[in-house]
């Protein structure tokens, strides 16, 4: 059903398949034609079935999630929180993103960054959706708050892969894109509070079941370089969105905002 109605939106909003096109050919030039169309319609299914794995995050039981999660990696987690060390959870925005943050925050309590809805109806189901497993939700804007949490050893679940416009932003290498418009957001928490960084990454195989790997915490990520932070924080998304592409969220127009004086990347 999931796969039915991302095949008929995607029909409904043509603009939206095209950014998928776009955004593939930006970011793998040497894509073959037929494997490029074959990722399309495979990401189009799973964005129909982004939408059940939402209602499942949002709705069903920590038990109905534990059975169908397997998490690997949760015991560095657990190591970092004896050791009172902050974690800055680096995910990327797959289809089933929600579901990733579920399944964690039922074994181990966190706070999630995130973006209000403009829409008062729709956030309130958000929210109220993505509280049931962390302990609070920080919006994107509030960077004393998500300072404060990871200064006093909290785990923070953080998503720098969107174009999130030039406010705090530099151009880094992204896949085949020379300049992507990438968030300085992640220099500045590791900056100023010293977190660790632990990957973040959920894949659905092809039996429906989900898994959870909570990646090695990263080392050698440049300090007091903004501009090197960001290029090292796009090969850690580049390394989750590999991990599954056609789960990725190719419809955002990722590389919308471009240098000073360089032409628009999508038409």
């Amino acid at each position: 059903m999931g796969k039915n109605i991302g095949r008929l939106a995607i029909k409904l909003m043509k603009k939206r398949r095209r950014t998928i096109e776009r955004n593939l050919e930006l970011c793998f030039p040497s894509m073959l034609e037929e494997d490029k169309q074959r990722l399309i319609a495979e990401n189009i299914d799973n964005t129909g079935m982004g939408l059940f794995e939402t209602g499942m995050a949002w709705f069903w039981s920590d038990d109905r999630v534990n059975r169908h999660v397997t998490i690997v990696g949760l015991e560095q987690m657990e190591q970092l929180a004896k050791e009172g060390k902050g974690a800055l959870m680096v995910a990327v925005h797959s289809m089933n993103l929600e579901l990733g943050a579920r399944a964690f925050g039922i074994k181990m309590s966190g706070m999630g960054v995130y973006r209000p809805n403009s829409n008062p109806c729709f956030d309130y189901f958000q929210y109220l959706g993505r509280s049931r497993s962390n302990r609070t939700l920080i919006d994107r804007k509030d960077v004393k708050s998500m300072l404060r949490a990871l200064k006093t050893g909290e785990r923070v679940w953080y998503a720098p892969d969107h174009d999130y416009g030039r406010r705090r932003s530099t151009f880094a290498p992204l896949f085949a894109v020379e300049q992507a418009c990438t968030t300085t957001g992640t220099s500045l928490l590791v900056d100023n509070t010293d977190c660790v960084i632990v990957p973040f990454t959920m894949v659905r195989d092809d039996k429906g079941h989900y898994t959870l790997t909570l990646r090695k915490a990263v080392e050698g990520f440049p300090k007091k370089d903004p501009d090197a932070a960001a290029a090292f924080i796009n090969k850690i998304v580049e390394e989750s969105i590999m991990a599954a592409p056609s789960q990725y969220m190719w419809l955002h127009r990722r590389f919308k905002t471009r240098p000073e004086g360089q032409e628009c990347l999508y038409k």
